[in-house]
């Protein structure tokens, strides 16, 4: 049994590592990043709403957990730079990078304007590639990184009113294998993959949660028959934020429910 209990820990536990996750002063990004707490990583959260943030900070270290947050807007590529090094400040540079600040307009293709459009792939699809970036070359030289994105539903399947949304994040989807094709070559290196989830109750779908037949529809479209719970996402994240990973890369995991399996 210890032996047995030994293999998990070293294969699941991230003690010693350094998680840098973004949007995750709410919603999925503080899911993982909670998640990634309690498996022993020290995160650095970053949002771009103060409060929020460091209200989400507190939370983790109340619950036991060893964290710091950065404030800071990803959609801004030029202060990526600094955002980088302010979050190795910490607890040294970060070996996991969760990507999980997103936007999702939901407008219809005629009402579209090119600032929205810009803002929206600027946020979902060049933020994530333009941060693993300044981070991968501490990772390259430690010989070990993780990289998880957050793709979608929309990454694959059209949804109405969801034009911007949907090519972003139908191009995270392949920016995850470009990025695993970059990046993971040498054994023991940097694997970088996507998450995409269903439907999880969140700031970005808190208005679809508020209408009974519309969520009990997407449940039933499931097929396992209901919504994600937060807890869902924790196993996929400390997963591929883990060494149970190393021999994954380029790759996203639908956690749906079976949503694109039915």
């Amino acid at each position: 049994m210890a032996e047995k209990q030994d293999t998990l820990t070293r294969l699941f536990r991230l003690d010693g590592k350094t998680a840098l996750v973004t949007g995750a002063s709410s919603g999925i990004g503080l899911t993982m990043a909670s998640a990634l707490a309690d498996a022993g990583a020290a995160v650095v959260l970053s949002a771009r709403r103060a409060e929020l943030l460091e209200n989400a900070t507190a939370q983790i270290q109340a619950a036991g957990g060893k964290a710091a947050c950065v404030m800071g807007d990803v959609a801004e590529i030029e202060q990526l730079p600094e955002l980088a090094e302010k979050a190795g400040g910490f607890f040294g540079p970060p070996d996991i990078l969760v990507n999980a600040a997103g936007i999702n307009p939901r407008q219809p293709w005629d009402e579209i304007s090119p600032e929205t459009w810009h803002n929206t792939l600027a946020l979902n699809l060049s933020a994530p590639f333009f941060l693993a970036r300044q981070l991968v070359p501490a990772m390259q030289e430690k010989g070990w990184g993780k990289i998880i994105n957050i793709a979608s539903l929309q990454s694959v399947r059209a949804f109405p009113n969801g034009a911007a949304y949907g090519a972003s994040k139908g191009g995270i989807m392949q920016l995850t294998r470009a990025m695993a094709e970059a990046w993971s070559a040498n054994e023991g290196g940097i694997t970088c993959n996507a998450i995409a989830p269903g439907f999880f109750k969140t700031g970005l779908t808190e208005s679809l949660f508020e209408q009974d037949e519309v969520i009990q529809s997407l449940a039933n479209q499931t097929i396992i028959g209901r919504n994600g719970k937060s807890q869902d996402l924790h196993g996929v994240t400390v997963f591929l934020a883990s060494k149970a990973s190393d021999y994954i890369t380029g790759q996203t995991i639908f956690l749906d429910g079976g949503w694109t399996a039915k």
